[in-house]
């Protein structure tokens, strides 16, 4: 069988960490998200796969070549502009990527699941279906399209965001991973924008085509924004969806990349995950859950919890800092909390990080106090005083 992965997307949401590097890219426990999802493709027997690309395909393509170094055959496609989500699959099998007569499996490139991909397609064998929609329920349905069906998985109808829930017999939306038979796409127009969710999936209901739901309640998580992607990195190194923590495991949930220097006296509280070449200074506490990215180094003293760092990011080292530190700013603690920061940041000494998202190469001297809700875009400096967002 083959797979179409969706990679096109902006990842506006995402912004500033999805400015150089697409959402598909960005990494969970220190592998790109997308790695993840070929990984949990190859243990269901799926390794023909077909990326639909747009935005920053480069940073894809020549990440993962041909994918034979990860045990997959990868295929691009690459649109000028979006198509949407079926104009996508219609575009690569006009390209000959689909010439099958086999069903296809068509997954959302944001979203992080254990879903059981041999069972949904049993299910969908089953039932003669021409196309199956993966569905998740949701505590609050307001937020959500749903998609009702009958007791065999018929979809019935589908359901915008109800602003009632008056006549609402379902909690169940879709999951964004599809199986569809060839035939399915004779519906969707060519080089057109076309949705599954408002075009192809209400015309196949509408051409009484056999469209079947299958609810499943295994972890699933789109991780479409910063706080999202956060969980999705905690999530993985608490053990709450499969995936691959890479490194020696040193103590219970901490996992230290080769090359790594960890003072003595530093204390890591699990789960901490550390990519190579990673040196933690004298006195620091890393409080998980906690990653950090190739060549990270983190100063005497400094504290980090519960956060995502990039690779090759410096905090509270200040042969570091690259502005002069006002005598008057207090440096002998640096606390990283709750953030996201991205590839290259220097953080000086003294700094208060709590709850913020920076963007790749950002410079942030000594004292300064970055807030909950902050985003500091790339290659931005702030100078050395204290600064409260």
């Amino acid at each position: 069988m083959k797979a179409v992965i969706l990679v096109g997307g902006e990842g506006t949401r995402l912004r500033p960490l999805t400015l150089h590097r697409p959402k598909p890219m960005q990494p969970v426990v220190n592998r790109p998200f997308i790695e993840h999802v070929f990984r949990h493709l190859k243990a269901h027997g799926v390794t023909d796969i077909v990326l639909s690309m747009c935005y920053l395909p480069g940073v894809i393509q020549d990440y993962f070549g041909d994918g034979s170094a990860f045990g997959v055959h990868l295929a691009y496609v690459t649109e000028e502009t979006a198509l949407g989500t079926a104009g996508a699959v219609k575009n690569a099998e006009a390209q000959g990527h689909l010439d099958t007569d086999e069903p296809i499996f068509i997954l959302n490139g944001d979203i992080l699941t254990d879903l059981d991909l041999g069972a949904m397609l049993a299910f969908h064998r089953e039932r003669g279906a021409l196309g199956t929609i993966a569905l998740t329920p949701v505590e609050d349905v307001r937020a959500y399209g749903l998609v009702e069906c009958d007791e065999a998985g018929r979809v019935q109808r589908f359901i915008e965001k109800p602003k009632s829930l008056e006549g609402i017999t379902t909690n169940l939306i879709n999951a964004g991973t599809y199986i569809l038979e060839p035939a399915a796409l004779r519906l969707a127009p060519p080089n057109q924008f076309y949705q599954f969710e408002q075009g192809l999936f209400p015309k196949l209901l509408q051409e009484g085509d056999p469209l079947f739901g299958y609810p499943s309640e295994v972890y699933w998580l789109d991780i479409g924004t910063p706080e999202k992607y956060k969980t999705a990195n905690v999530d993985m190194l608490l053990g709450r969806v499969s995936g691959c923590i890479e490194g020696e495991q040193r103590a219970a949930g901490v996992w230290v990349g080769a090359g790594c220097e960890i003072d003595p006296s530093a204390e890591l509280i699990g789960p901490v995950a550390l990519g190579k070449r990673c040196v933690v200074g004298a006195g620091a506490r890393l409080v998980g859950p906690v990653v950090l990215g190739d060549g990270c180094q983190v100063g005497s003293g400094v504290q980090i919890e519960r956060a995502v760092l990039w690779e090759e990011v410096t905090v509270g080292l200040p042969s570091a800092a690259p502005v002069t530190v006002d005598a008057t700013i207090k440096t002998d603690v640096t606390l990283a909390r709750d953030c996201l920061v991205g590839r290259g940041c220097v953080i000086a000494p003294g700094c208060q990080i709590d709850g913020a998202v920076i963007a790749d190469q950002c410079v942030i001297g000594a004292g300064n106090i970055l807030s909950k809700g902050l985003k500091l875009w790339p290659h931005r400096t702030l100078a050395a005083q204290t600064i409260t967002f």
